[in-house]
């Protein structure tokens, strides 16, 4: 029996030990290594291990399961990805569905269940739950009723590194000196951002960018 090669990466040590010990008692599968973060994961690979699916965390320090998503989908985009999510948000999927994400797993999930997923994705390169065949069909549904909602909700690189310092305390000057902008280019983005997300302060910025896990803690 060909067992599918898999890397974890979670950063919570005792989650990730249990988790792979689980998965090895899987007749088909067999962890290979398991890491804290993306930056790890990426030194797994320039050390010659070559996976057939990976696993992902989304809150992971150094390089989230955003990031990492789209490393793996840039740098081998024939690895299949599953990610560990409670950020289920529509605009959550949209990104991993968009850099290459096969599955999404709740931390939470039956281990029956669990080994079922993987082997969904080996077989048939994915699996979702009815959880998020529901979301997708909502997201579909709003998408046919409003023909922009899917690109007003996909958000650029330059947004999304926007965002995440806006949910920081540094000032607007200070974020306009971290990417190099003026600060009346700062303003445009923040304005934009507001109409595009629809809200209307910087917390409301906040609010949005930590529940559809662009910034995580």
């Amino acid at each position: 029996m060909n067992q599918s090669k898999i890397i974890l990466a979670d950063d919570h040590v005792l989650l990730r030990d249990a988790l792979s010990n689980l998965i090895n008692s899987f007749d088909e599968c067999k962890v290979i290594a398991s890491v804290g973060n993306g930056l790890e994961l990426i030194e797994a690979f320039s050390n010659g291990l070559q996976p057939d699916l990976v696993i992902l965390d989304l809150n992971m320090p150094k390089m989230d399961g955003f990031e990492t998503s789209k490393w793996l989908y840039k740098n081998h985009p024939n690895i299949n990805i599953v990610v560990l999510t409670m950020f289920d948000s529509e605009i959550a999927l949209i990104r991993l569905l968009q850099w290459g994400v096969k599955g999404f797993l709740k931390k939470d999930i039956h281990p029956n269940d669990l080994r079922y997923a993987l082997q969904s994705v080996a077989k048939d390169g994915f699996y979702y739950s009815h959880d998020t065949t529901g979301k997708l069909a909502t997201l579909f549904q709003k998408s046919s009723q409003n023909h922009h909602y899917i690109e007003k909700a996909m958000l650029s690189d330059q947004e999304i590194v926007f965002l995440r310092l806006a949910s920081t305390d540094l000032t607007y000057k200070e974020i306009a000196a971290q990417l190099k902008l003026t600060p009346r280019a700062i303003d445009g983005y923040r304005d934009a951002l507001f109409e595009k997300l629809d809200v209307k302060s910087r917390v409301g910025l906040a609010i949005y960018a930590v529940k559809n896990g662009i910034v995580t803690f």
